[in-house]
């Protein structure tokens, strides 16, 4: 039987975004209709399909398969699909009900503090904020390139400098990539081998940041400094 899940998801899911009725893939309408007669554990598996055969996505359908992950009691499979819904979808909601998730089975990588919520503020209107600048962009850059005049140059330097801005303030506004540990008691080593200094053991659910990776390890990010975790204790958010 299942485990009842928090009505909290119920709103979350009202704000999400369904996927649109043109791509919509037989095997993701077949998991709504049983989603929706309460069949939750028959549609997790037709969600699966739709999402890794189809290629079909959204954040509704990524709350759905969270809320029958945690409805097994399969929290670190909720917090992955909550993680892929808030990368596609960043809500503040979201945001909290995986903090909730992290806090009481005593994970890291969840932060609540204010800059947190400011970061998903950004991030929700970052692709907005991204055409906004570069069409600003591309209309400065042709109304200097009507006017040739010798005065011009302080504008070229000004227009020069506001690209160099518009690229540092995107860069650093962007999405990192983060992962999931998949494995109970993953080990944290401070370098790429299994002879390297052993740091701490992670839990599954923890979360980290994604840096780079080599050979058959990943490098994150671990109480501001680097750590390293085999490829195959992490899953990443995609």
């Amino acid at each position: 039987m299942l485990k009842k899940a928090p009505l909290f998801f119920l709103l979350l899911l009202s704000f999400a975004q369904p996927i649109q009725a043109q791509n919509v893939s037989p095997a993701l309408q077949k998991a709504d209709s049983l989603y929706e007669a309460g069949q939750v554990a028959r549609a997790y598996p037709l969600y699966r399909q739709a999402r890794d055969y189809d290629g079909l996505q959204s954040g509704r359908q990524a709350l759905r398969m969270a809320y029958t992950q945690e409805a097994l009691g399969h929290y670190p499979a909720a917090l992955y699909y909550l993680s892929v819904s808030q990368s596609l979808e960043p809500r503040y909601a979201t945001w909290q009900k995986m903090v909730s998730l992290a806090q009481e089975h005593r994970l890291t990588g969840y932060p609540d503090t204010w800059r947190q919520n400011l970061f998903i503020a950004l991030q929700r209107y970052y692709y907005r904020l991204l055409q906004g600048l570069l069409l600003l962009a591309v209309v400065a850059g042709a109304a200097l390139l009507l006017r040739r005049r010798t005065a011009d140059r302080v504008w070229w330097a000004v227009y020069g400098s506001y690209l160099l801005g518009v690229g540092l303030a995107l860069n650093v506004l962007a999405p990192g990539r983060v992962g999931l540990v998949a494995r109970a008691r993953a080990p944290l080593m401070a370098g790429p081998g299994a002879g390297a200094t052993w740091l701490t053991t992670a839990a599954a659910g923890d979360r980290f940041e994604v840096l780079g990776r080599q050979d058959l390890w990943y490098r994150v990010r671990w109480q501001d400094r680097e750590a390293y975790i085999r490829r195959r204790n992490l899953l990443l958010v995609e």
